[in-house]
């Protein structure tokens, strides 16, 4: 069985004759990089190879969120009972909705009981009213959306900063390039060819690293900017909830 899929198959004749004809052998080229190139290659591969593991898990944990946030917001609006809302969102911990519903309900449970209390006075009675559920909804939120921006600022300083790393890479390796067509003290096209192209590999490297960065920083953002706005008007459906139906 060929290695090559249908797509694929009829490119063979094509990558078996470069070979043939002597094209650049870019595993040899990295292999015998200078030390400072090398180097450059070998951190702009570790940046790749950690935003792809940072990429996977994120998208996975996103889905998840928006999923089970869309099914916690449908048993929250088709139930009528907080209780047994709260027992659904303990089975949707992945949903930041359902966490956020569940620090409001706790920090209810809390203002009512005292409510119902005796020898409350009535300061203490106002300063565990609504606003408190409104604080702990704030609270639950922000620490929601710490949570799922966890480990995406790397995607961004990898899209920022791998294409000058790749570039001053391949500065590097032109200046030895050039160098080296010096000692030779023979500057023709076939001479200077194989050297830039070795040199240039860096900046392939980097692009190589800093593209797929960006874009799902940008689809992971917008991604959690949604969950954020779902999260804030999830607070406020349930803050008037509670002001209709325990501090009316």
């Amino acid at each position: 069985m060929s290695p090559f899929g249908p797509p694929f198959a009829a490119l063979r004749p094509v990558f078996g004759a470069a070979a043939r004809a002597g094209d650049l052998d870019y595993v040899e080229i990295i292999r015998n990089s200078g030390p400072v190139v090398m180097a450059v290659l070998l951190v702009l591969l570790a940046a790749s190879v950690v935003s792809w593991a940072i990429i996977f898990k994120k998208w996975l944990r996103l889905r998840q969120a928006q999923v089970q946030s869309l099914e916690f917001l449908d048993a929250f609006w088709q139930s009528r009972r907080l209780d047994s809302i709260y027992q659904k969102a303990e089975n949707l911990s992945a949903s930041p909705v359902s966490q956020v519903f569940r620090a409001g309900y706790v920090e209810l449970s809390k203002v009512t009981a005292k409510k119902g209390g005796e020898g409350e006075s009535p300061l203490v009675d106002q300063m565990g009213g609504i606003e408190n559920v409104e604080r702990a909804l704030k609270r639950a939120a922000m620490s929601e959306v710490t949570a799922l921006e966890a480990t995406i600022p790397f995607l961004g300083t990898t899209a920022s900063a791998a294409p000058f790393i790749g570039l001053f890479g391949t500065v590097w390796g032109i200046m030895r390039a050039f160098n080296d067509i010096y000692q030779m003290g023979n500057a023709n096209l076939a001479t200077v060819a194989k050297p830039i192209s070795e040199a240039l590999i860096a900046t392939a490297f980097g692009l190589f690293a800093a593209i797929p960065a960006v874009v799902f920083y940008n689809y992971f953002v917008s991604r959690i900017r949604v969950l954020d706005s779902e999260m804030t008007n999830f607070s406020n459906d349930f803050l008037n909830i509670v002001r209709r139906t325990f501090f009316a």
